[in-house]
């Protein structure tokens, strides 16, 4: 087995979410997921395809998730650092197996997905106000859904001010999310400088919320139709950015990726 340790998105040195790419692990499920819980962080694990396509298997310390967008950047890195003229490789989810690529660009890298369907939820803006611990007046437009593999919730708030003054039920949320099957809320401003930021709610540990979604990201872009510059992690004391763009029906999702 052979692990390497990366972090992602960081907006300077020695920031960022860490994952940990695993070749050649163990295939069970569950010792997959004790590795993660043992690590106290992402795992993602890569294996051989009948086709040629890698397979990339994302666990979370508490659950295996169908798609982790920073994990697949640490994969990218790891992947791409083996042929220096390659900018590109496809890889596929084992969960819905959904076709992601990779994609280095400069010193950063980018995985490119695209919009993925989402049934039509009808999410009223008391619901979701109540599930963020704030009145209705505080959400600046109506809550949306989307999603480009794990869906999200998508709240507009006034200003940061606003998303670090929320209060979110998290143990709400995430029954609230269950039965919607959605995953978690992200709640979002646009800060006065032209940038975003964001916060991701879909943990019941406070502790764990996500210094970097980069699902949300992606969903984000997807809903506004435009690529964007976003910042997360003051709340966690991280610092990280992603950076998006679209490329006609294609969205792509990235940042730095530095190995610890």
């Amino acid at each position: 087995m052979h692990i390497h340790s990366l972090r992602c998105f960081g907006a300077r040195p020695g920031a960022g979410n860490p994952a940990l790419v695993i070749e050649d692990g163990d295939p069970a499920p569950d010792a997959r997921l004790a590795l993660a819980r043992a690590r106290d962080t992402t795992c993602v694990f890569v294996d051989g395809g009948a086709d040629g396509v890698l397979s990339v298997d994302y666990y979370y310390p508490h659950k295996r998730s169908p798609l982790c967008i920073h994990a697949t950047l640490a994969v990218a890195a790891v992947l791409l650092a083996r042929d220096p003229h390659a900018g590109t490789r496809a890889v596929r989810t084992a969960v819905e197996g959904q076709e992601l690529g990779l994609v280095r660009a400069g010193d950063d890298y980018f995985v490119r997905l695209s919009a993925q369907p989402v049934a039509a939820h009808d999410v009223a803006a008391d619901t979701a106000a109540a599930l963020l611990g704030v009145p209705v007046a505080s959400l600046a437009t109506p809550p949306r859904v989307a999603s480009v593999g794990s869906p999200k919730l998508l709240v507009k708030v006034a200003d940061p001010d606003a998303l670090y003054g929320l209060a979110p039920d998290l143990a709400r949320i995430a029954a609230w999310g269950k039965d919607a099957s959605i995953n978690g809320i992200y709640a979002w401003c646009r800060r006065g400088d032209g940038t975003f930021e964001g916060r991701n709610f879909n943990h019941l540990d406070p502790r764990l919320e996500d210094s970097a979604t980069g699902v949300a990201a992606g969903a984000l872009t997807a809903l506004l139709g435009l690529g964007i510059r976003l910042r997360q992690g003051r709340a966690t004391g991280g610092d990280c950015l992603i950076r998006t763009r679209m490329e006609g029906g294609a969205i792509l999702v990235g940042g730095a990726v530095e190995t610890f």
